[in-house]
């Protein structure tokens, strides 16, 4: 019975990474995104990649929305250092273009491999 009290103390008092309450961690979330959004024009100029501004945009949209469930604060916290980690080493140029390309690859649909579909998407 004590050691599930001490369990539960302890659950209770983690420290924060960054954020003290939820709504400062929707703040820093927010501003990450609008730094991305901000240096997209310069991310696809730099790297030359075959996709428009608004295409980019609306990647940038579906990373973010991906992770809009998460509730845990120390979570949101990691995941916004991390994308300030990524947007750093994009507008540094340490990044190359096949690691800015990765991002469309998970969302293409896989390519058709029977006949039928082959034909259907007018594939030879």
């Amino acid at each position: 019975m004590a050691g599930r009290e001490a369990v539960k103390r302890a659950v209770q008092q983690v420290r924060p990474i960054l954020s003290v309450d939820r709504e400062e961690a929707r703040k820093r979330a927010l501003n990450l995104y609008k730094a991305w959004y901000r240096q997209m024009p310069y991310i696809v100029m730099d790297y030359d990649i075959p996709m428009s501004v608004e295409q980019c945009r609306s990647k940038l949209r579906e990373e973010f929305s991906k992770n809009r469930n998460v509730t845990d604060i120390r979570v949101i916290d990691m995941l916004v250092i991390k994308g300030q980690m990524e947007l750093k080493e994009s507008v540094e140029i340490w990044k190359q273009k096949g690691h800015i390309m990765r991002y469309w690859k998970e969302s293409q649909d896989p390519k058709p491999t029977d006949f039928l579909s082959k034909f259907i998407q007018g594939i030879n």
